[in-house]
């Protein structure tokens, strides 16, 4: 294009003006000319330092990135005539995911007869999401799939995962 809008370093408008001229003028400051908008017309260019632009962009999605929470799925499995200790077992297990801030995927296998019988696998999916509804939330209700009933339940969004108290090592000099 024989002509462009540019913008100054500091983000101020200087007008169209002829490439040539556009390209001194980043000579001069040293910085660089660089196209911002090049479907406009005419195309907006910038003066800035290419490099820093590019390093501050990289410092910023390395920022977002490590703000994302990494959810993870954690996965118990039960059948319906589970003994009442087993049952107790399982909850733990659950209950501890479910403060530690994971999703927790509860199956159901059914075997033979059983898959007859899928109330029982609701029944029991119900009383486990009843059991630690102080803790999280069915996500996804109890769901036949195949010979497994499938329930999600996560954790509640205000909950923060507890984190382990680490006692300090001893002191080797007392």
């Amino acid at each position: 294009m024989p002509e462009v809008r540019l913008v100054g370093p500091n983000g101020e408008q200087v007008g169209i003006v002829r490439i040539e001229d556009a390209l001194r003028l980043a000579q001069e400051a040293e910085l660089d000319l660089v196209e911002v908008a090049p479907t406009a017309r005419p195309p907006v260019c910038k003066l800035m330092d290419y490099g820093k632009y590019k390093y501050e962009s990289a410092q910023k999605a390395r920022e977002s990135r490590r703000n994302q929470v990494l959810t993870v799925i954690k996965e118990q499995k039960l059948r319906p005539k589970i003994d009442p200790h087993d049952y107790e077992t399982k909850k733990r297990a659950v209950v501890r995911f479910l403060e530690q801030g994971n999703k927790v995927k509860v199956t159901i296998m059914f075997r033979g007869r059983e898959q007859s019988r899928p109330e029982l696998g609701y029944r029991l999916l119900q009383r486990l999401a009843d059991d630690v509804a102080e803790l999280g939330v069915i996500e996804s209700s109890p769901k036949q799939d195949g010979r497994n009933m499938i329930m999600v339940l996560a954790p509640h969004k205000n909950a923060k995962p507890k984190v382990k108290a680490t006692t300090p090592a001893p002191d080797p000099a007392e």
